[in-house]
């Protein structure tokens, strides 16, 4: 099964240098993935890399805590697709939906998504239990989110099968993206079978 279509490759890495990311544009044009997933800071390289390719931008916002304040991650969205940036990864107010606060994390939701880009909702499934991760997904379509998506891969656990079974149930007409901890074929197939759009990975060759 091809599957290039299917991978976000990723470089969120502190240490990142933009050799890096010079050759994560290479890698992805070459192999025709959907997307890379870089820091802010590397999104316009990447534009520019990437121009003409068909492989998107896409920007992590609000990572990987999620807790800084919904204005912050609103101007950190726009900022990024203004810079080229296709798509948005942010992280939800995970402390929010610790506190049963929907409310907030409908609007921290809705804050993002004025930049107009298509936007993942990363849940950080492994800090939730499987009621809060379905009430998540579920507020996140509410919102108008694009995609609901399990993992920052910088926390305690990555993505679940069981995970992606809760979200999918619970997410509406969003899109689901695992990410964290997939590192070869065979778990990525798995999860496209279990009904993912897009795998998130620094482990794409």
């Amino acid at each position: 099964m091809e599957i290039n279509k299917y991978i976000d490759y990723t470089n969120l890495k502190a240490d990142a240098k933009t050799e890096d990311i010079e050759k994560l544009c290479a890698i992805a044009k070459e192999r025709d993935y959907a997307s890379v997933c870089v820091n802010s800071r590397f999104v316009p390289l990447c534009k520019k890399l990437l121009e003409g390719s068909g492989v998107k931008v896409a920007c992590v916002v609000g990572f990987p805590l999620g807790a800084m304040s919904s204005a912050a991650k609103a101007f950190e969205a726009e900022r990024a697709v203004a810079d080229g940036a296709d798509e948005i990864d942010t992280v939800i107010a995970v402390g929010a939906v610790k506190e049963g606060d929907y409310g907030y994390v409908y609007n921290d939701v809705k804050a993002v998504l004025a930049c107009k880009a298509t936007v993942k909702v990363i849940l950080e499934t492994c800090l939730l239990t499987e009621e809060e991760i379905a009430k998540a997904s579920e507020v996140c379509a509410k919102a108008g989110a694009h995609f609901v998506k399990t993992s920052t891969g910088f926390s305690t656990a990555g993505a679940t099968l069981r995970a992606v079974e809760i979200m999918k149930a619970h997410c509406g007409n969003c899109k689901i993206k695992a990410s964290g901890g997939i590192r070869d074929y065979d778990t990525a197939i798995a999860y496209i079978k279990a009904g993912v759009s897009r795998i998130g990975t620094s482990s794409a060759l």
